[in-house]
């Protein structure tokens, strides 16, 4: 099934961005396959989206996932009655990690070192060559989510864009930039939903 076609019908102003939405999957399917994880980092409504797409990856999202034998297997020899209960409910999960969502950690930061760090500290501390930083700004120009880009890079994790307008500073930074076609925020928040959705929808297709 050919979801990108399926976007395209539905918001034909991302036509533009049809090829970025593919590399994109490429690089956050190649990390997946090799036991890499999703950093996501945002601000504001990019924070929500962060969460968003996080909860999408971990759980069904349009598909059902079945445990591994291998796995039923292995929680059964645990306790049976404990399998009992979680086989028919756990679902197999894409590791994603919303970076806005630790409160203490990022509360710590602000207070003891500088705000800006929040999501460069996160990204130092749990990424790893061969994750992938998905960096969400709508202007491409937040502080906190280019200083996360410049240490992923250091570390050498792949980093996608997903932004508007001119796409920013954060493009610089990026292995693929998608630039939705708005420059108003909320617009621009509006065009990146069925954006994430459809990776969302890709990834579980490909991995599920």
């Amino acid at each position: 099934m050919d979801y990108i076609q399926q976007l395209i019908e539905r918001y034909p102003s991302l036509e533009i961005v049809k090829k970025e939405i593919s590399a994109s999957f490429d690089i956050i399917a190649n990390s997946y396959s090799k036991g890499g994880k999703l950093l996501i980092a945002g601000n504001g409504g990019s924070a929500s989206d962060a969460e968003h797409i996080a909860g999408e990856l971990m759980k069904t999202f349009a598909k059902k996932r079945n445990l591994p034998e291998s796995f039923i297997a292995e929680i059964g020899a645990v306790d049976s009655e404990i399998a009992q209960y979680l086989v028919p409910r756990l679902q197999p999960g894409l590791p994603a990690i919303a970076l806005s969502g630790h409160a203490s950690l990022n509360t710590a930061c602000i207070n003891d070192i500088d705000g800006n760090i929040t999501f460069a500290q996160q990204v130092y501390g749990y990424g790893n060559e061969g994750d992938v930083l998905l960096g969400i700004s709508t202007s491409g120009n937040s502080k906190n989510v280019l200083y996360a880009a410049g240490v992923a890079k250091a570390k050498k994790l792949k980093i996608i864009a997903l932004s508007g307008g001119s796409g920013g500073a954060l493009k610089k930074f990026a292995d693929v930039s998608i630039i939705v076609p708005e420059t108003e925020t909320f617009k621009i928040q509006e065009l990146h939903l069925p954006v994430y959705h459809c990776l969302c929808q890709m990834l579980e297709n490909h991995f599920f």
